[in-house]
């Protein structure tokens, strides 16, 4: 039988859809070794097929993966692009500190999209994050304004968006590629915040070579287990406006939060960094210290 290679560019229902460099695309269920392993594919794999019939066929293999997203899984992800409305729902700075360590984490290229400019001033989210060495770009989805910038950050990426549900991650989508025509949910009045659109994983591309993910619940992520697999003092490492004050404390162990003479406490004293990250820094050190106990 044929075999071929390509990636899976959607999963839903039990069956993979595998794009060939060819741009064919084979419907796949996969082999039944995957349950017994514990791995399962997913989009953003690069898989190799065993053609049955024609548009039909079986996963036999899955590569090495760069990196892995449990919940909705993905696979390989250059980056993502972590959305922030300005306002409804008002934006929870530690919620995006704690996606941001994880991404970090994981070795996935964080984008910061702040949307809903109309409703309030976007200058209190986006100097904190400029400051912090994250490219930030403002997205107004019905003016077009930002959206052919960070397009031009994705090309040649594969990506995915992130956020609390209602912040505009279909939007923006919309905004980037308007022939997606994704869904999107409004803002529940009762429970303040949005009714989720998105039922499976599917990537898109774009023209300029990006592919892009439409992913359910991304505010499902599991940040929590994540961060409690981090060693504490990792943490850090994950904040990139530390690496510039990191190893000029007196204690080389130094976790930054009691410890005199310590440069990244100075470094806030002068305003060099932002409270909200630091204290973001600290709770997440805490959460992660709870951990090993």
């Amino acid at each position: 039988m044929d075999t071929d290679l390509g990636r899976i560019v959607k999963a839903t229902g039990g069956f993979y859809y595998v794009k060939a460099e060819s741009g064919e695309i084979t419907e796949c269920r996969a082999r039944g070794i995957f349950r017994l392993d514990g791995r399962r594919p997913c989009v953003g794999d690069i898989a190799a097929i065993q053609i049955d019939l024609p548009g039909k066929g079986t996963v036999k293999e899955i590569g090495e993966r760069i990196n892995f997203i449990p919940r909705p899984p993905l696979a390989n992800l250059d980056c993502m692009v972590a959305v922030i409305s300005t306002a409804e729902p008002e934006p929870n700075l530690f919620v995006t500190d704690k996606y941001l360590a994880v991404l970090a984490h994981k070795s996935i290229h964080a984008i910061i999209a702040v949307t809903k400019p109309d409703l309030g001033d976007v200058r209190p989210v986006t100097d904190i994050y400029r400051r912090a060495g994250y490219a930030v770009f403002t997205i107004n989805g019905t003016t077009g304004e930002g959206v052919d910038a960070l397009k031009d950050a994705l090309k040649g990426k594969l990506c995915a968006f992130s956020g609390n549900s209602g912040v505009g991650k279909s939007s923006v989508m919309n905004a980037i590629m308007p022939s997606l025509s994704l869904a999107t949910g409004g803002i529940s009045k009762k429970l303040g915040r949005g009714r989720h659109t998105t039922r499976h994983v599917e990537l898109y591309k774009l023209p300029g070579g990006a592919l892009i993910a439409d992913t359910p619940g991304f505010s499902a992520l599991d940040t929590d287990a994540i961060i409690a697999g981090i060693e504490k003092e990792d943490l850090q490492c994950y904040f990139p406006e530390f690496g510039s004050y990191t190893g000029k404390c007196r204690f080389r162990d130094c976790a930054h939060i009691r410890e005199p003479d310590c440069a990244i406490r100075s470094a806030l004293e002068s305003g060099a960094l932002v409270k909200t990250r630091y204290d973001s820094y600290v709770k997440l050190y805490e959460q992660a210290s709870r951990s090993r106990y």
